[in-house]
């Protein structure tokens, strides 16, 4: 297996903590450093079928943002599907697995100047199958950086149980990255976590402050979640982010208030005159800086025909679900937001954000440390 390329894996204490979002970062920063950086998932969790093969999603994030010049199946050796542990309990064979990942990462390391390695949940999520997270990180000689939500007591808890396992696999961690930390807690937390993960013998390299845009869902993660579809809208309106959302439960005359720009409403296709008067609120005469964000139909009720005309020629999306108006409030309220390909104003904000935020110079001092493989940037 490649020993010489530079590396990171990229842990994290929790499941969403903020691990796709720092390597989509530290893709950008390492390749205005370095050159080439190449990307691996081992093991993955959501995927998608490509081309007959199943694709960790993150992977396939990866490679649409980025020139990584590596085919996917590489990027995401093993895709963890609904009957992969219960087979492998019965059937399997490790060493099958562990060269399918080292294979992969000599395919996603080669000509590469450095590799990032994304790792999936906690450090022991994969045990079952003998790859948990420490172990993958071991299996391809890497050092670590832990991703954890903003705070002082609890991640500094989850950091040392995490920690442990990495120890036990003999893997080093370099250092720790706090995700998601409210802007009026910035300076606090970042002096008492750097103090406290410090008692630890780790390394605070960076602190995320909470960005909005991040949180927002798109109107196609939201279609996804209610189980909808488009019944109106423009080619690209699933990419419109979605800023709050509202029920219908009330008359046009009090919901106008609530008509602001980026707003989802939710109402079954029957009522006509809410969907009426947001049509005509938003109407250019109005002067109306942006419109809504859109619709969705509960129940599956559609308008009459000629307002879906109207619909249609306002350019509002909507999306009609079969499940009732609070299912679909309930939904949306618990999604796990995820940036999507193509999404090109997070990723921007992402990158904005670790080159600030985190020390990138200091995360590559550290991984070079202790005859590691070497870093050198490019001339």
């Amino acid at each position: 297996m490649n020993t010489v390329t530079p590396r990171i894996f990229i842990a994290a204490t929790q499941q969403d903590d903020g691990k796709t979002t720092t390597s989509i970062g530290l893709f950008a920063a390492l390749k205005r450093r370095l050159g080439r950086i190449g990307y691996i998932k081992p093991v993955g969790q959501r995927f998608t079928e490509v081309e007959g093969k199943m694709i960790d999603e993150d992977s396939i994030l990866i490679g649409n943002t980025y020139e990584v010049h590596t085919p996917l199946e590489a990027m995401s050796p093993i895709a963890v599907q609904p009957d992969f542990t219960r087979q492998y309990i019965e059937h399997g064979n490790i060493k099958t697995l562990t060269d399918r990942i080292q294979n992969s990462f000599d395919r996603a390391a080669w000509e590469k100047d450095f590799a990032i390695i994304e790792g999936t949940g906690h450090a022991g999520v994969g045990s079952v199958f003998d790859l948990s997270n420490a172990r993958v990180a071991q299996l391809l000689a890497s050092k670590v950086l832990i991703v954890t939500k903003g705070g002082i007591g609890r991640p500094i808890d989850e950091i040392a149980l995490n920690k442990a396992l990495f120890d036990q696999q003999g893997v080093e961690v370099v250092g720790v990255i706090l995700n998601k930390v409210l802007p009026e807690k910035f300076d606090y937390i970042e002096n008492f976590a750097r103090r406290g993960l410090g008692r630890l013998g780790i390394d605070l390299l960076g602190v995320l402050p909470v960005e909005p845009i991040l949180a927002k869902p798109t109107l196609q993660q939201v279609c996804e979640r209610v189980q909808g579809r488009f019944v109106s809208g423009t080619r690209n309106c699933g990419r419109r982010h979605v800023n709050r959302v509202i029920v219908g439960a009330m008359t046009p005359a009090n919901l106008l208030p609530q008509f602001k720009a980026g707003t989802l409403v939710i109402t079954p296709g029957d009522r006509e005159d809410i969907i009426l008067a947001a049509i005509a609120s938003h109407h250019p005469e109005t002067g109306s800086p942006l419109p809504l964000a859109g619709f969705i139909l509960s129940a599956d009720h559609l308008p009459h025909q000629r307002i879906m005309e109207k619909l249609e020629e306002s350019g509002l999306p909507a999306i009609a679900s079969p499940l009732d108006s609070y299912s679909v409030a309930s939904g949306i309220h618990s999604m796990t937001v995820k940036t999507m390909p193509g999404d090109e104003q997070k990723i921007a904000t992402i990158q904005q954000l670790v080159e600030k935020h985190v020390e990138i110079d200091r995360l590559l001092q550290k991984i070079a440390e202790k005859g590691a493989p070497s870093v050198a940037g490019r001339s």
